[in-house]
C-alpha cells in the first residue's frame, strides 16, 4: 500500500508530533514503537509493512513519533522526552485524531511509557498491548554488549553506517538475519532518517533510567504480554516476572531470536493482538482507582508565626499564600483536592510536573517571609464518594510531614519515574512514616 499522509499534532508546550492514521476498525489502537523512529521510512521495509497493514485490518492503528526523533520536532539532545512527555504526546496525538479511547501497543522501549499511560489514564486505555518489554531498564545491560562507554562511543561514530546497522542485527535485533543485504541496507538508512547520532546516544542513556516497575500493580486494564522465547535483549524470565505484576495479564510466549517485532515471524504476534483485541468486547477499566501523584504541602513554623504577626496579620498572609500556590498549580496543571489552614492536598497527571511545581512554591511564597515544606508521592489513588483517597494519599501526607523548610521530598517511586526529566535529587535516607509499614528512602528535590 501507499505510505500513509503523515500529519501534526501540536502539544500544550508547542511542540509537532508527526502522526499517521492507518485503516478505520472498530477500535482504535495506538502503536508505541521502541527506539528510534520514522513512520515513513517504516513502510519501505516489507516485514514492517505488513506488520502494519494486518493491524489495521482490525484496528484504526495510530502511529507516531516521538519527539525528538523521525519526523516530528527535534528538540536540544538535553532536552529528549522522559515519560510523563511522552505520555503528553501520545494524548495530544489522540486528541488531533479525535481518538477518545484506545488500545495502547508498547514495543521495547515504548513499553514503559505504555504501561505507565494504561495505568495513569485508564479512562482512555481500552487495553494495554505489549510485546519484547520489561518495566524496568535500569539493571539492563545485555551481556552482548562490551562496555557500556565503548558502545556509546561505536554508536556516536558509526551511527547509520551499514556496519553498525549490520552489528545491531547480529548482536541483539535480530540475530541470524545480518546476512540479509537488503535489511542491512533499509537498517542503515532508517537510522539516518530517525535521528542524529548525538540524539541516539542521548536517548540511549536516557533509556537506561527508565523504571515504570511502580506503575504495574495499578494497570486495571485487560493486558495481553507477547515475548520471544530467544529474546536476547530482555530475556524471558524478566518478561515474566514483569507479566506477574500486572493483575490478570495474560502472557503469550512465542519461539524465536529476534528482538524486532517485525523480523522473524511478526505474523504469530499480529494474530495474538487481533484475538486478544477482539474479545474484548466491551470490557471497561476500573475507572476509580488510577495512578497519580499526590503532592503535600504546609507552612513550617507557622505556630511561631501566628504568634508573631497576630491573627488578622496571619489571615492576610495566609490569603496571599494561598493565591500563590493556586497560581503554580495552574501552571503546572495541578488539581487541588483539599486546603487546611495553611496545607494544600493536590494530585498531577505525572511526578515530574508535581516536583517542579512544589520547587516552585517554596521559591513564590518565600519572598512572603514564610517557609513551606513539600512531600510528592506517586501511587495508585481511590475515588470515594467524591474523594482522593487510598494509601498513596497516606504516604505523601507522611512524607510531607518529614520534610524540613524550604525542603522538597520525594518517594523512590517518584524518582524512578521522572528518569530523563532533568530533574536532580539527593538521598535524604530512609525514614519511618507514621502509619505505614516499613521503612522508605526518600530523595530531596534539588533546585
Amino acid at each position: 500500500m501507499p505510505t500513509p499522509e503523515t500529519r501534526y499534532a501540536k502539544t500544550a508546550d508547542g511542540v509537532h508530533i508527526a502522526y499517521q492514521v492507518v485503516g478505520d476498525g472498530p477500535v482504535d489502537m495506538v502503536f508505541v514503537m521502541g527506539w528510534v523512529t520514522n513512520i515513513e521510512a517504516m513502510w519501505d521495509d516489507p516485514g514492517f509493512a505488513r506488520l502494519l497493514e494486518r493491524l489495521a485490518t482490525f484496528s484504526r492503528l495510530i502511529l507516531f513519533d516521538k519527539r525528538g526523533v523521525g519526523l516530528s520536532d527535534r528538540v536540544p539532545e538535553e532536552r529528549l522526552p522522559d515519560l510523563e512527555t511522552r505520555m503528553d504526546d501520545v494524548r495530544a496525538v489522540m486528541d488531533a485524531v479525535g481518538s477518545e479511547r484506545a488500545v495502547v501497543f508498547g514495543v521495547s522501549e515504548g513499553g514503559p511509557m505504555s504501561m505507565l499511560f494504561a495505568a495513569t489514564y485508564p479512562e482512555r486505555t481500552i487495553a494495554l498491548a505489549l510485546f519484547g518489554t520489561v518495566a524496568d531498564f535500569t539493571v539492563r545491560e545485555p551481556d552482548y554488549k562490551e562496555n557500556p562507554a565503548a558502545y556509546l562511543a561505536r554508536m556516536e561514530e558509526s551511527w547509520g553506517s551499514l556496519e553498525f546497522a549490520r552489528g545491531e542485527i547480529a548482536d541483539w535485533g535480530a540475530p541470524g538475519h545480518e546476512s540479509d543485504e537488503r535489511l542491512v541496507a533499509w537498517l542503515a538508512s532508517y537510522m539516518r532518517k530517525s535521528a542524529s547520532p548525538g540524539a541516539a546516544v542521548a536517548l540511549e542513556l536516557m533509556n537506561r533510567e527508565i523504571n515504570a516497575t511502580h506503575a504495574l500493580p495499578s494497570i486495571h486494564v485487560p493486558s495481553l504480554v507477547i515475548a520471544r522465547d530467544g529474546d536476547i535483549d530482555f530475556p524471558l524470565d524478566e518478561v515474566r516476572d514483569m507479566a506477574s505484576q500486572i493483575a490478570g495479564a495474560k502472557l503469550v510466549e512465542l519461539p524465536g531470536r529476534e528482538h524486532w517485532i517485525w523480523v522473524g515471524d511478526p505474523d504469530a504476534i499480529v494474530d495474538e493482538v487481533q484475538r486478544f483485541v477482539v474479545a474484548l468486547g466491551e470490557v471497561e477499566a476500573e475507572l476509580d482507582r488510577v495512578l497519580a501523584t499526590v503532592l503535600f504541602t504546609d507552612v513550617a513554623g507557622s505556630t511561631d508565626k501566628v504568634a508573631e504577626l497576630g491573627d488578622r496579620r496571619w489571615k492576610e498572609l495566609v490569603e496571599e499564600h494561598h493565591r500563590r500556590v493556586r497560581g503554580q498549580l495552574a501552571r503546572y496543571r495541578g488539581v487541588e483536592v483539599d486546603t487546611a489552614g495553611d496545607g494544600f492536598f493536590a494530585t498531577f497527571d505525572g511526578p515530574a510536573r508535581a516536583v517542579r511545581c512544589a520547587r516552585s512554591i517554596v521559591d513564590a511564597v518565600a519572598p512572603l517571609g514564610i517557609e513551606v515544606r513539600a512531600g510528592v508521592h506517586t501511587g495508585e489513588v481511590e475515588t470515594i464518594n467524591g474523594k482522593v483517597g487510598g494509601m498513596a494519599v497516606v504516604i505523601g501526607a507522611r512524607v510531607g510531614a518529614s520534610a524540613r523548610s524550604s525542603e522538597v521530598l520525594v518517594s523512590q517511586t517518584v524518582k524512578d519515574l521522572v528518569a530523563g526529566s532533568g530533574l536532580a535529587f539527593e538521598d535524604a535516607g530512609e525514614r519511618e512514616l507514621k502509619g505505614v509499614p516499613d521503612r522508605w528512602r526518600l530523595y530531596r528535590a534539588m533546585s
